[in-house]
């Protein structure tokens, strides 16, 4: 479970200071899926960064399961963040001098798995993903989906307890939109992850069961249920033959 208390991030730019975040409480269980929607410039991937340990906040703290990522040494940050934290990103982050499987076995390696294990769950991971016929392919040999894909796999590989998503389809048309929103979803749901998503589609974010809309780094948060587009229940069903 995640539990905010109070953070605040305040930069320095120049002679100015900027506040991103003022004073966000914020309560995650375990097993929640929220979406993050504010304007650019709000706040809501410096709230994700806080989340994933990735910064650290001016002033409060960020638990999860009862540790303080703001205040836990850097050495024990990374060895949480590679243990129990999946990151996606819009970019992809994909290392382009590597295969499909290169770069999934990567997030393995800080955890110290051996190269024959590493390879094993590489493959693994990327063929829940619909890609066990791509193992081999480099990053420019693959579409925008297939290697959004990929990210989605190597976040997943390590069988982490959380998953963030940073615009995770924002680089992509619609139709393969879709098609990522409901491989994450039904991930969601078929391994009980908390889930937790920074998105400007007001489309996407009407499919989820809470909302944090963030502005000037403060948060208003709206309890959707499942009336939205798809559940994950619906997206697993439709796509768990289909190698989603």
């Amino acid at each position: 479970m995640y539990k905010l208390t109070g953070v605040t991030k305040r930069y320095t730019r120049g002679k100015e200071t900027v506040e991103a975040l003022r004073g966000v409480d914020l309560t995650i269980e375990d097993g929640d899926q929220l979406v993050i929607q504010g304007p650019t410039g709000g706040g809501k991937s410096t709230l994700l960064q806080m989340i994933g340990g990735l910064d650290r906040p001016t002033e409060g703290s960020v638990e999860l399961d009862g540790v303080n990522l703001a205040t836990i040494s850097e050495a024990k940050l990374t060895r949480l963040r590679a243990e129990k934290i999946g990151i996606i990103f819009q970019s992809f982050n994909l290392i382009p001098t590597l295969t499909a499987q290169e770069n999934v076995e990567t997030a393995l390696v800080p955890l110290g798995v051996k190269p024959a294990e590493r390879r094993e769950r590489a493959a693994e991971a990327l063929t829940s993903v619909g890609l066990g016929d791509r193992l081999k392919h480099a990053p420019s040999e693959l579409s925008g989906g297939q290697q959004q894909r990929v990210a989605i796999a190597r976040a997943l590989v390590k069988k982490p307890k959380v998953l963030l998503a940073d615009e995770p389809t924002g680089n992509l048309d619609e139709g393969t939109r879709d098609d990522i929103m409901g491989l994450l979803e039904g991930l969601w749901h078929e391994y009980g992850l908390t889930f937790i998503m920074v998105t400007h589609d007001s489309s996407i974010a009407r499919r989820a069961p809470r909302l944090a809309t963030i502005k000037a780094g403060q948060i208003t948060l709206t309890e959707q249920g499942r009336g939205g587009q798809f559940t994950p229940q619906q997206q697993y069903a439709q796509h768990g033959n289909q190698g989603y």
